[in-house]
């Protein structure tokens, strides 16, 4: 069952079993933030269970693109349209956060980004890629790369 995420009052839930549940709240809060703010979009996710094509899409781009694997267990996604950029979120039980966005138009901007919470290491299939820091008042430090998709999917 989908649910908002709520970034005036942040909640671990479905974010639980994570080591660093809190961060990862913080992360997922603060891209609900993003999306109202920018789009008046309203951020939904939903347990794993119920989303195995939007993480099975992302998992298919990550494999192709670069031959990553992600070994950690995907607790929430979502995918959404906003104007003509198509979104999916994956939110990992290690507190990875990957995002792909994916402009409909052919000459369109395409590109997977990683985003890591507070508190957690930088996982061993993304550790040849540098992270950059950012604040946020939701979630502490995040650390976040990306990488440019070159093919259609």
């Amino acid at each position: 069952m989908p649910h908002a995420v709520d970034f005036d009052t942040v909640s671990t839930a479905g974010l639980e079993s994570s080591p660093v549940a809190a961060a990862l709240a913080g992360l997922r809060a603060n891209e609900a933030r993003y999306f109202k703010n920018k789009y008046s979009h309203v951020f939904t996710v939903e347990p794993a269970g119920e989303s195995a094509s939007i993480i099975d899409w992302v998992h298919r781009i990550l494999e192709e693109e670069r031959g990553i694997v992600i070994s950690a267990r995907p607790l929430e996604a979502t995918e959404f349209q906003v104007e003509n950029i198509r979104m999916a979120y994956v939110f990992y039980e290690n507190g990875l956060s990957i995002n792909v966005m994916y402009t409909l138009d052919d000459s369109g901007k395409r590109a997977v980004g990683f985003k890591l919470s507070d508190g957690m290491e930088i996982p061993e299939e993304l550790a040849s890629f540098k992270f950059a820091r950012q604040k946020s008042k939701l979630a502490g430090t995040i650390r976040g790369s990306y990488f440019v998709i070159k093919n259609e999917y």
